[in-house]
């Protein structure tokens, strides 16, 4: 059932494994790539206490000794206090320019461990083992690491690729529903901006994935992994055709803002919503058929998902604040916003012709159906 998708990057070429049981063989994974059988693994709390001891026995049956430090669980640890402790720890532990860090955990873990690496000793190698859906099939493939600044998410950081990713989809089954279909966000969106068959693929695999289908979950995450790296591979800094990876984001960061970055709204969810208000500008643009932001937030609904700003608990600013708010995104060049629309389901594209006044109108009713909710 293992699949392997290879992220062909010239002098920086990896593996993503993907699969279940990769914990138990992790050590004979990692270890081709070790000076010295040791390894500094960072991970959050959480994870620590469901899965640590099992990638300690995985690492040890290969012979290698593993220090380890949790971090606090939650997307207020991406930011430059535990980042700080991190590095500390790091150097503490006697890192080495050719040791391998680990970063264990989910896209708060690996976005911050990954740039923690990414600067000790001007760079050391780190494996990516994701440990939610959402690192698994996004955030923990193609090399994009930071924290979090008071001004906007991922503001701070640096591109700087693993040197292997081992998703383990047996660890996902620890998952809550909530935390799954936040992650299925992401997984959706490859179907949105790239591949109309892989989405309607998702509406007739959805339920599967989401009761636990190992069989379903290797084959979500493996094509959402090779989408991703097709396209990472083509744009690997993000100057063209690697934006596309941010449909839905735009929207969704400025929502993520707004909630503080807290849990009323986890990214997936953000993603979710964003990518449905994508949608729906795009059809008023006269971009895309009525039918398609229809038939999206259809699909979201049926799985469970949170599909519209009604859906965030807790009262939103208004659609000013919130356009303001997306005036922060990384997005943004020479001072213009860049969009992420599509022409249908399956064909996304990079966008500065907005008119700002339609995004407002998006907003607006958006909001207003929160208050008839």
């Amino acid at each position: 059932m293992e699949r392997i998708v290879h992220v062909p990057l010239e002098g920086r070429a990896y593996d993503v494994v993907i699969g279940p049981g990769l914990l138990q063989s992790a050590g004979t994974r990692i270890a081709p790539f070790l000076k010295r059988p040791r390894v500094a693994v960072v991970t959050d709390e959480t994870v620590a206490d469901l899965h640590l001891e099992s990638l300690r026995q995985g690492l040890g049956a290969a012979g290698i000794e593993m220090v380890s430090l949790a971090l606090p669980a939650g997307e207020s640890t991406k930011g430059w206090p535990q980042f700080t402790r991190t590095v500390e720890w790091l150097l503490d532990q006697k890192v080495e320019r050719n040791d391998v860090v680990v970063a264990f955990g989910g896209g708060v873990i690996g976005d911050l461990v990954g740039f923690a690496a990414s600067v000790l000793r001007r760079g050391v190698r780190f494996v990516q083992i994701p440990t939610s859906l959402l690192a698994q099939v996004d955030s923990s493939v193609g090399g994009k690491t930071g924290i979090n600044a008071p001004q906007g998410k991922n503001l701070i950081g640096a591109f700087h690729q693993p040197t292997l990713v081992l998703a383990d989809t047996e660890v996902l089954g620890t998952l809550t529903a909530r935390d799954f279909l936040a992650g299925y966000g992401e997984v959706v969106k490859y179907g949105m901006l790239g591949e109309a068959e892989f989405f309607a693929w998702l509406e007739d695999m959805g339920p599967k994935l989401a009761s636990g289908d190992m069989e379903a979950r290797v084959e979500a995450v493996a094509r959402s992994v090779q989408m991703k790296a097709d396209i990472v591979v083509r744009d690997e800094t993000e100057q063209g055709d690697r934006a596309l990876l941010n449909l839905g984001h735009t929207f969704g960061h400025a929502l993520e803002a707004a909630t503080g970055y807290s849990d009323r709204l986890l990214h997936g969810e953000g993603v979710a919503i964003g990518c449905a208000l994508a949608f729906e500008l795009s059809a008023r643009l006269g971009l895309c058929s009525q039918e398609d932001p229809s038939r999206v937030r259809a699909h979201l609904k049926s799985m469970g998902m949170k599909t519209d700003l009604s859906d965030i608990e807790g009262t939103l600013p208004d659609a000013e604040t919130l356009l303001e708010l997306m005036g922060q995104d990384k997005k943004v060049v020479d001072g213009q916003l860049r969009f992420i629309l599509a022409r249908g389901i399956g064909d996304a594209f990079v966008t500065a012709d907005v008119p700002i006044s339609a995004v407002l109108a998006v907003l607006q009713d958006a909001l207003a159906d929160c208050a008839v909710a």
